[in-house]
Parts: C-alpha cells; sequence; structure tokens
C-alpha cells in the first residue's frame, strides 16, 4: 500500500474514534482510550492514543482563553501531515481537551498510567511537546515549568529531561555534550560510546517498530540529526 493511503487509513481511524467523543467530557483522552478498548486493531490503537496524547497536552500547554484558534491547530502539524478534511477532528480533539476542567496534571496522569512500563513512548511525548512549545524560536518560562511537571509526573530521569532540553535549546545555549548527556569534557570514548548508544535507541525504524504513527518518524528523524549533529561537534573541537 503507498505511503500516502497508509497515512489516508491511520487518520480516517483517528477521525472516526474522534466523532464519537461526546461534547462534555472529563478528561478526553481518557474518553480515547475507553473507546479504543474495542474498537481498531492494536497497532492503530497505539497511533491513536499516542495522536491523541500529544494533541491533548498541546491543548493543554496553550492558554485557555477561548475557542481554539488555527494558529494553534497549525502548531500540531508541526509533528504530524493532517490531510485537509481530517483537520476538523484534530481542532475537535485539540478544543475539547484545552476547555476541559480537568487540569493538564490529570491529563498527564493518565497518559502515564496507559504507557506504565514504555518510558520510551512517554520521552516521545515530552521531546514532541517540546517541538511545539519551541516552534515560535522562544521556550518560555510558563512552558518550561509545564514540561518540566510532565516530566515529573510521567517519571522521566533527570539526564533524560535535560538530554531533550539541550537538544531544543535554541543558538549558542545548545551544548553538544549535553545533548548526548555528558559533563562538558568527556572522554573520546565516552563520547563515542553516548552517540552510538542514542543513535540506536532514537532511530526512526525503532519508533515505527513500537507503533508510533508514521508521521512521527520525522520528529525522530531530526532527533538524531541533532545528535549526529552534537556528536560532530565535539569531534570537530577535539580535532582543532
Amino acid at each position: 500500500m503507498p505511503y500516502g493511503s497508509l497515512i489516508m487509513t491511520f487518520w480516517q481511524q483517528f477521525s472516526a474514534v474522534i466523532a464519537r467523543i461526546p461534547d462534555a467530557v472529563t478528561c478526553v483522552f481518557q474518553c480515547v482510550v475507553d473507546l479504543l478498548r474495542d474498537t481498531l486493531s492494536p497497532e492503530a490503537r497505539r497511533g491513536v492514543a499516542f495522536t491523541s496524547a500529544m494533541i491533548s497536552l498541546s491543548a493543554k500547554m496553550a492558554k485557555a482563553d477561548g475557542v481554539v484558534t488555527a494558529d494553534e491547530v497549525a502548531v500540531v502539524e508541526k509533528l504530524f501531515q493532517v490531510p485537509p478534511e481530517e483537520k476538523r477532528h484534530v481542532a475537535r480533539l485539540f478544543n475539547l481537551a484545552k476547555q476541559d476542567i480537568a487540569g493538564y496534571e490529570y491529563y498527564a496522569k493518565r497518559i502515564r498510567a496507559l504507557y506504565e512500563t514504555d518510558m520510551e513512548t512517554l520521552e516521545d511525548i515530552l521531546d514532541g511537546l517540546f517541538v511545539i512549545a519551541t516552534a515560535d524560536g522562544h521556550l518560555h518560562d510558563d512552558e518550561l515549568a509545564f514540561l518540566q511537571t510532565v516530566a515529573a509526573i510521567f517519571r522521566v530521569p533527570e539526564a533524560a529531561f535535560h538530554r531533550i532540553f539541550a537538544r531544543h535549546a535554541a543558538g549558542d545555549a545548545r551544548c553538544p555534550y549535553a545533548v548526548l548527556g555528558l559533563a562538558p569534557g568527556a572522554d573520546d570514548a565516552t563520547v563515542k560510546k553516548a552517540w552510538r548508544r542514542l543513535v540506536s535507541e532514537h532511530h526512526p525504524d525503532r519508533v515505527q517498530a513500537r507503533g508510533l504513527p508514521a508521521d512521527f518518524v520525522r520528529v525522530a528523524t531530526e532527533r538524531v540529526a541533532a545528535i549526529n549533529a552534537a556528536y560532530s561537534a565535539i569531534t570537530r573541537q577535539a580535532a582543532a
């Protein structure tokens, strides 16, 4: 089946689930999970649940200042290539989560419960939130506080959080050693070992194998590029 057809099939499945959500619901993400229990294949359930988690927390990170705006939905497309005919379902999920009286901490706890033994996916969600938070070129203090709280609820190790933060730091603030989770001045063998481990852990093929949507592989590709760039910067410094 062509790649485009795979994407359309996934988004049609996603939209079918979102269309069944009541207009008034507490924790729309939990509602999605409940609806998925008796629908779709296991692989499709993983993809829809992950996408719903990303959109719901993205909405919670936005200010609750009224109905969803086109710009806010457009930010989601930093992560996913949404077909035009399915965008209204993304907007509906975003708006329901944004207006839900349940706080983002409650959402984060429900997502943590779903991925209790899957720290890799929880880190993927956190990484995606960083992509959205920095879409305007800046990471604001309230966004950083949001991300730190979500990471704590997810129980993401502090070292992993700092690696993710370093990848998304702007300009000169992006320390190549920090991207690899190392202290500045680490020896060559340690740098190479960390680089190889991170590239293996975050390779796009591994992301797809865990059942995440094909669209999200683009984020994984950019992540590996940042890891490779950090390694290259360190080796250039060592050779200078």
